[in-house]
């Protein structure tokens, strides 16, 4: 089991994308991306836990391989506007810690 930091993460998906001429796309092509990909990972979502099962003809694919592809186009989008995602997810964590704390029913 390999275990990367978001670091780690950035950094692995910047050496992929450095070998490329073309490099990053734009942020609203990214966004475009992310869409489509999101949109694989409910629809692999809906065939194991919703009500509709995949096509024999269809392609086997997983929650796991669709949220793998998601991180990486995160990745891609944090690098292409330099932003760290240690730090846009700590920021977000004292958002949620702060703001929702009393939200939910503690056990």
């Amino acid at each position: 089991m390999n275990c990367y930091t978001t670091n780690d993460i950035q950094k692995r998906v910047d050496q992929y994308i450095s070998q490329f001429k073309e490099g990053y796309f734009s942020p609203l092509s990214m966004m475009a991306r992310m869409t489509e990909e999101v949109g694989e990972l409910a629809r692999e979502v809906n065939h194991y836990y919703g009500e509709k099962p995949k096509k024999l003809s269809e392609e086997q694919n997983t929650v796991e391989n669709e949220l793998g592809d998601i991180m990486f186009v995160m990745a891609c989008f944090a690098n292409s506007l330099n932003i760290d995602l240690s730090e846009a997810f700590e920021s977000s964590m004292r958002k949620f810690e702060t703001r929702d704390k009393d939200r939910w029913t503690r056990k």
